[in-house]
């Protein structure tokens, strides 16, 4: 098939790497003039296990005092929209309801089968690709106290369930699997994730670019897609300038996050998500204090400092409703406050130290609508939120799977929680 696939992040680099794996020939549209410039150019480098990220569906990190106190990093600014409210009070309603009936979120165990599908998924072309990353591997989640850690049973279970394996440690134990960690702050247990892993997520993109090429897909960059239409058997694309005739492709794929949107419109998709701005700060470590081993997550303030190589990278915050050059100085002082609490004078600060912000497209559920858009050879891989970086592989091979008419590695069933709803 001749496939076209928008936008070259993480996503879309993984789901061109698997199509023309799989023997299809693949053309990817970028706007930018490289792969990995937005949403995956310094994300969290935490990539498995997905509903450890704070912002993967609600309630998985707690209610909605949890998820949008002022210790979690919302922020809803003054310039947020109808849509963006009305998804806030959503998604809100779904954490209550999560928090009420002491059940896991709807979603969980699906949103952790796919995680654990990715996580493997990644490992196996790390090394059919012989691939050097930046990486770190083992996780830590510190908790503070009970009250914190009990909303975090239903994503405990739901990984446990999905296979895998996550212990419950002690404060002693803690420190000598991150003997690098200050003492100054208090935290009465946490839980160990020896199998998680966070690695580079551009390097990944950019090295999987080069993969995919070599497979025959082709990149065109400084690509920007104005339009997608499917009026008759094949869909089309149309690009921007009003230059050249439009495009025909057997199939297109739409993996551009909250770019998506208005050309789901031209389609008449209505697809309810929101861009979340999210912050990381990278720096290079030094040598003569304490360092992290893998990751840790500091749930109280929704925070995860990863060692990436010889360097850090601590990566939170949530703003609602924010233009790209409005300030975040909030969630900058929680980034800084978590690394000087957790591994303070580790890393290098003024000129040497990266400050990235970047816009994660989230649906109201939590999870991505990934498989059939409803329009004929219009296909979605969208909505990640602040799990894309740990379900690009599996969501590409999914979707590999579905596009040739297979059964999905992860069953039909759950591919169901993902399916985007056909127009009305």
């Amino acid at each position: 098939m001749k496939i076209a696939i928008v936008g070259a992040g993480v996503v879309g680099v993984a789901t061109a790497y698997e199509l023309a794996g799989a023997g299809h020939e693949v053309t990817v549209l970028e706007r930018r003039s490289s792969a990995a410039e937005e949403a995956s150019y310094a994300p969290g480098a935490l990539m498995s296990p997905a509903l450890l990220a704070p912002w993967a569906v609600p309630g998985a990190m707690g209610g909605p005092g949890n998820s949008f106190g002022h210790s979690s990093g919302m922020e809803v600014g003054s310039a947020a929209r109808l849509a963006e409210l009305r998804w806030l009070w959503q998604w809100r309603a779904a954490a209550r309801s999560a928090a009420q009936t002491g059940e896991a979120p709807a979603g969980l165990h699906a949103l952790a089968a796919l995680s654990q599908l990715s996580r493997r998924r990644f490992a196996q072309t790390v090394q059919t690709l012989e691939l050097s990353l930046e990486a770190s591997a083992g996780a830590l989640v510190l908790l503070r106290d009970v009250r914190t850690a009990a909303p975090l049973r239903g994503t405990v279970g739901a990984l446990r369930g999905a296979g895998l394996a996550l212990t419950e440690v002690d404060v002693a134990a803690a420190y000598k699997i991150e003997p690098g960690m200050a003492q100054s702050e208090s935290f009465s247990m946490a839980l160990q994730v020896p199998d998680a892993l966070a690695a580079n997520c551009r390097q990944f993109t950019v090295l999987l670019r080069q993969a995919a090429q070599r497979l025959g897909a082709t990149f065109e960059f400084q690509s920007s897609v104005m339009a997608v239409r499917s009026a008759g058997a094949r869909p089309e694309i149309q690009m921007a300038g009003g230059t050249g005739a439009a495009r025909a492709f057997d199939a297109v794929v739409l993996c551009n996050g909250m770019d998506a949107n208005a050309l789901l419109g031209t389609l008449g998709i209505q697809l309810s998500m929101v861009a979340l701005w999210g912050t990381s700060l990278t720096a290079t470590l030094r040598e003569d204090v304490g360092q992290p081993r893998g990751t840790v997550i500091d749930v109280a303030r929704q925070v995860s400092l990863s060692r990436i190589g010889q360097r850090i990278r601590i990566a939170g915050g949530a703003e609602l409703g924010r233009a790209a050059t409005e300030s975040h100085q909030n969630t900058l002082r929680r980034l800084y406050d978590a690394l000087d609490a957790w591994f303070p004078g580790s890393a290098a600060r003024g000129t040497g130290m990266q400050v990235w912000r970047g816009a994660r497209a989230v649906r109201p559920g939590g999870l991505p609508a990934l498989g059939a858009s409803g329009v004929r050879g219009v296909w979605l891989n969208l909505a990640h939120g602040d799990a894309g970086w740990a379900l690009a592989s599996g969501c590409a091979e999914v979707l590999a799977h579905v596009i040739a008419g297979d059964e999905p590695p992860i069953g039909l069933q759950a591919m169901a929680h993902f399916a985007a709803k056909p127009p009305k």
